[in-house]
């Protein structure tokens, strides 16, 4: 006969309550396999669970004592960080003046509604390299399916998100926040005799932007003292990014003079959205100025002595602020904005620029696109690598698993991610679009801000942007 007094049985039940709850929230029936074990610690205490406890021994009643604390935090984190909440610092500048870098992010997986993670072995805090050992911190098997589930809401437009970079399922871990598709194109093109592109058809252009492709990946593969080891990663390992939903599923989008039209539609800029100008000076922009303007370092570094000119991203209050400073400011430019290089698709000639690109149609789970040869570099990426499906063109006929075709139906929704430093970010542009699984979670406040070009005595701590609400950095 079970022998358990009153108050076990009331513990037993609101933590039976609390995961019978979260297990339906998840839809993961496995759960009721644990049920048994949170019975056992509970009430039946068969199993000795904290079998040190007896030791004579104190040696071992401290060391258990302290692997039990870390388990059961390094549990509640694993948990915590894949169904709730994660911090997320800014990196890189791609959304100033929103978001600084060294603001730290509370992110809320449950906006979006948390993944069950497709790698479920993994270390906690940890993306996808473990410290010191500089190895995976995750292991390949078991992998699960893409699910996600119920969420407090979807993806808005102009809602900032912090996502996995969809181009990272290869990199060079030499270079891991490049595209390694787009470098492959630009160094294959390089090694290659030049060919003038605009004189071929479609399908000849696909076949020299494969050859392009195939040499620059070998040079790559072959020079890891410089590229590094090149890796595959799965969904949810790869690098975090956090940049401005601009396009939503099923809209057609174009830039045109740097504003972003979806279905024809201006849409409203960030308020802080910066672009590059070219700033003439009479001496150098003095270092006050330059903390009242939130200029970085990073910003200062395009400075040419010689001409007295910055090459500088502004906002338009900056620009204004400086344009008032008639003994230090001559005059100020705008720079225009390029291909950098090559833009998304990158295996097709566009004529596009950051500031004039598209239109292109955002995929939408369910519709169905008309493919041809000269929309397919478009597609390509989502239809083969993201949805998983053999893709391949004979005779300037589409096969998608074996079969050909001229239409396709998208199995998710994918979204349009571009940062408020319009020319100073690497986004949709570049690396195209970012499917649903992709998505990690939506910020909610910034709990705390580090300027990384001052010192803890020289203003370090922007204490004007802890606990900011970001929906409000419109």
């Amino acid at each position: 006969m079970i022998q358990a007094s009153q108050k076990q049985w009331i513990k037993l039940t609101i933590v039976m309550v609390l995961y019978l709850a979260f297990i339906i929230w998840l839809k993961s029936w496995l759960g009721i396999l644990a049920i048994p074990f949170i019975f056992d610690i509970y009430i039946t205490k068969k199993i000795p669970w904290t079998w040190w406890k007896n030791s004579k021994n104190p040696m071992v009643v401290t060391v258990m004592g302290w692997v039990d604390a870390i388990v059961f935090a390094l549990i509640a984190v694993y948990f915590v960080n894949l169904y709730f909440f994660q911090n997320y610092v800014i990196p890189s500048s791609s959304l100033e003046k929103s978001l600084l870098v060294g603001d730290y992010l509370f992110v809320s997986k449950m906006s979006y509604g948390a993944r069950v993670p497709q790698t479920p072995l993994h270390m906690p805090l940890t993306q996808h390299t473990l410290p010191v050992f500089n190895c995976k911190s995750y292991f390949e098997w078991p992998k699960w399916d893409y699910k996600r589930v119920d969420a407090l809401g979807k993806v808005q437009l102009n809602d900032i998100v912090v996502f996995n970079f969809p181009a990272g399922d290869t990199v060079a871990t030499a270079i891991p926040a490049e595209d390694i598709y787009r470098i492959s194109y630009q160094v294959g093109k390089e090694l290659s005799k030049p060919v003038d592109m605009t004189a071929l058809t479609p399908i000849q252009q696909r076949d020299v932007f494969n050859y392009y492709y195939s040499i620059g990946r070998k040079y790559i593969d072959d020079n890891k003292e410089m590229f590094g080891e090149v890796v595959s990663r799965p969904v949810d390992r790869r690098e975090n990014y956090v940049k401005r939903c601009v396009g939503l599923p099923g809209q057609t989008l174009e830039i045109k003079n740097k504003i972003v039209y979806l279905d024809g539609k201006a849409n409203k800029e960030p308020d802080n959205v910066q672009y590059r100008y070219l700033v003439y000076t009479t001496k150098q922009i003095p270092d006050e100025l330059c903390k009242e303007l939130g200029l970085s370092n990073e910003d200062l570094m395009a400075y040419y002595s010689k001409e007295s000119v910055y090459n500088i991203p502004l906002t338009e209050k900056a620009k204004a602020a400086l344009m008032a400073c008639k003994d230090l400011v001559k005059s100020i430019k705008e720079v225009p904005g390029d291909d950098a290089g090559g833009l998304y698709p990158v295996n097709k000639i566009t004529g596009w620029t950051t500031d004039n690109y598209g239109p292109v149609w955002i995929p939408k789970k369910g519709e169905t696109v008309d493919l041809t040869i000269d929309n397919l570099p478009v597609y390509e990426r989502p239809i083969r690598v993201y949805e998983g499906n053999d893709l391949d063109v004979k005779d300037g006929k589409i096969y998608i698993n074996g079969v050909q075709t001229d239409k396709y139906t998208f199995k998710m929704d994918y979204y349009w991610m571009m940062g408020d430093n319009r020319h100073n970010s690497a986004d949709s542009r570049f690396w195209g679009f970012v499917p649903e699984d992709h998505i990690v979670g939506k910020p909610i406040f910034i709990w705390l801000s580090l300027d990384k070009d001052r010192g803890f005595f020289d203003g370090k701590i922007r204490w004007n942007r802890l606990f900011k609400i970001v929906d409000n950095i419109k």
